[in-house]
């Protein structure tokens, strides 16, 4: 049976639990079930919000290829991927993926792939504003995050 993946771009939180259970609901081949939920860091008390800005559309269709991208590399039985934008304060969540799967690598693996991926490839720009009232500030593209996810290219 193909799977299909659960995308969504969206301003409202989420439920990391709900989306859980939408995925395992009345399903017996699912072993493995592996979250990711991403947080806003509060940068050592100095981080008010974090903006994220996308173009809708083009966000959700990149979302999309990369799930895609995961499915077709692994055996997943669930998939879903969720991502926030807007004004999101320290503490909130942002970001979430859930691989259900037979069996337990395939769920790790496609989960930390979908998280590179997302880090690197996904079409969300992110201004930090700050405490203290100081100029709000663009985040840059980290070359950690590039080199995470370079590892499954070569794979």
């Amino acid at each position: 049976m193909a799977v299909e993946a659960t995308v969504r771009v969206q301003a409202e939180d989420f439920s990391a639990q709900s989306e859980m259970d939408t995925l395992t609901a009345g399903r017996q081949d699912v072993g493995a079930l592996v979250s990711f939920t991403g947080l806003c860091r509060n940068e050592a008390g100095t981080l008010a919000a974090l903006e994220l800005e996308h173009y809708p559309g083009m966000a959700e269709a990149e979302l999309e290829r990369i799930a895609s991208d995961a499915l077709k590399r692994w055996p997943l039985t669930g998939l879903t991927v969720v991502h926030r934008y807007g004004k999101i304060q320290p503490g909130e969540q942002i970001v979430l993926v859930v691989a259900a799967s037979a069996h337990r690598r395939a769920a790790f693996e496609a989960a930390d792939f979908l998280m590179d991926f997302l880090k690197t490839r996904a079409p969300f720009w992110k201004k930090e504003h700050f405490v203290s009232g100081k100029s709000e500030t663009w985040v840059a593209a980290k070359a950690d995050d590039d080199a995470d996810a370079e590892r499954w290219i070569a794979s």
